[in-house]
């Protein structure tokens, strides 16, 4: 009878530094259209990453960051995820993300401008939550 492993590897890479490489229980990912958590076992995949929380567990220890994009891949027990940046919860800091996102609520002079802005917005709010979320913050 075949053994089953009880964790993934789970591999964190932005284009500067490995951000993450430990063996977990569970991983939740920030899927472009909505959350997918990862159990050992499951079936291999690519997707594409949104902006948001990736969230992993072993034992009782969560451990969370915000990851900006990117591309994941599930297979053989590993998750990979290729990111352009990926911070650890709690090196955000709240008040210089507000700072941020209360500079892109000034006018814009162009609708690619006014995009730019509503995404930065997104993503100043993503990091927001990862942060109030590491320090049980609602």
């Amino acid at each position: 009878m075949a053994t089953v492993d009880k964790a993934v590897q789970c591999v964190v890479v932005t284009p500067e530094r490995a951000v993450l490489d430990e063996r977990v229980e569970f991983v939740a990912l920030p899927m472009y259209d909505g959350e997918l958590g990862v159990l050992p076992g499951r079936a291999p995949l690519i997707g594409r990453l949104g902006y948001g929380e990736l969230r992993t567990r072993r034992g009782q220890v969560v451990q969370r960051f915000f990851v900006d994009g990117g591309f994941a891949q599930v297979r053989s027990n590993i998750v990979t995820v290729l990111t352009p940046r990926a911070q650890v919860a709690e090196e955000i800091n709240p008040d210089v993300v507000v700072q941020a996102l209360e500079a892109t609520k000034t006018p814009a002079h162009s609708p690619k401008e006014q995009e730019e802005k509503l995404k930065a917005q997104e993503r100043a709010r993503g990091q927001l939550r990862v942060a109030r979320h590491a320090r049980g913050q609602s």
